[in-house]
């Protein structure tokens, strides 16, 4: 039997890289790929669902399936995690030494219901006792340019959200002073975000967190979350007709980031051949902070499903099931 063609859509990063180029074979699929930034991603499948397969975020996929939208079905292939919160950027004339200074303040997103503001204000809230109402909101996307323009996204009751003027946009009102703060900073040209200042090196601004690191490692010693971002979704119709995509695109992926994993313990045996990294630090190499699979990471989407109904994204916490195709629910 002929392969099947698929068109992808994903970022680029060391795990998925591998399926991207061909590198790695999906059994019986042969993926037509192209490769953009994932604002611009989750816009072109949210609006116009131009691919088959593509990322996606994990936030917006809740929101959309919540709201009736059931053209996706999410496999359990987790392509971005970051220690979102930490990112915050702070003017150093706001009055802002540590999250409680956040009440109050003017605080930018590029949007209000992308995953990394998600898990962000989560952190604030449960963390340190800070709700979305205790600050205002300035977003930069419009909504022809948005997600939630595609997700039924409205502003969650008792929230303000202002909109960034078009002639404005994070960046400007950051180095202007017309912001306090900023949760989120992008600046990759892409056909969603207008930010370009480079913040790392002005004068006025700084991290919230003075030690990023230090409060990712603390942040996961105590909960155990490793903030998920995106997913991977295929086209329910894909699935309709092929039901064994799932499964042999998750294998795909599984195999690319393994073999990631292996280069990265090639890499580091030297050091231990050497003794300048101890040999009882080797087991550390045998955890993968990216793990795929529901098993390893029903908290976390459990976490992610409980947020985004507690700052009033979806009208109900969805359940995994609803979310990922039936046949990775044992992965």
């Amino acid at each position: 039997m002929a392969d099947i063609q698929l068109s992808l859509i994903m970022g680029l990063n060391d795990r998925s890289r591998p399926v991207i180029t061909g590198e790695v074979k999906a059994d019986g699929i042969n993926l037509v790929a192209t490769v953009a930034h994932p604002s611009e991603i989750f816009w072109r499948q949210l609006h116009f669902a131009e691919f088959d397969v593509s990322e996606m975020s994990m936030s917006s996929l809740l929101m959309a399936i919540a709201n009736g939208d059931t053209r996706w079905v999410a496999l359990p292939i987790f392509t971005s995690r970051r220690f979102f919160h930490t990112w915050s950027l702070v003017r150093t004339d706001a009055g802002i030494e540590g999250p409680g200074d956040l009440r109050g303040k003017r605080v930018g997103v590029p949007e209000y219901q992308q995953t990394a503001a998600l898990w962000s204000r989560g952190a604030l809230q449960h963390e340190y006792g800070v709700e979305p109402k205790d600050i205002v909101w300035h977003m930069e996307r419009w909504e022809e340019r948005s997600h939630g323009g595609a997700t039924g996204f409205k502003p969650p009751e008792g929230v303000r959200i202002e909109r960034i003027p078009p002639e404005k946009n994070i960046g400007s009102m950051m180095a202007e002073g017309d912001l306090d703060a900023t949760l989120l900073y992008i600046t990759d040209v892409n056909l969603v975000d207008r930010s370009r200042i480079d913040l790392s090196k002005h004068p006025k601004v700084r991290t919230l967190f003075p030690d990023p690191i230090a409060e990712g490692i603390r942040y996961y010693q105590k909960t155990g979350l490793f903030p998920i971002n995106h997913c991977v979704v295929v086209k329910r119709s894909v699935l309709e007709e092929h039901p064994w995509v799932a499964l042999n695109l998750y294998r795909a992926y599984d195999a690319a980031k393994e073999r990631v994993i292996a280069r990265t313990r090639e890499l580091n045996q030297m050091y231990f051949d050497l003794g300048l990294l101890p040999g009882e630090t080797r087991s550390v190499l045998n955890t993968d902070p990216y793990a795929y699979g529901i098993r390893a990471n029903r908290q976390t989407l459990e976490t992610i499903a409980q947020y985004s109904n507690e700052q009033g994204l979806t009208p109900r916490v969805l359940s995994l099931e609803e979310v990922f195709a039936p046949s990775t629910m044992d992965l």
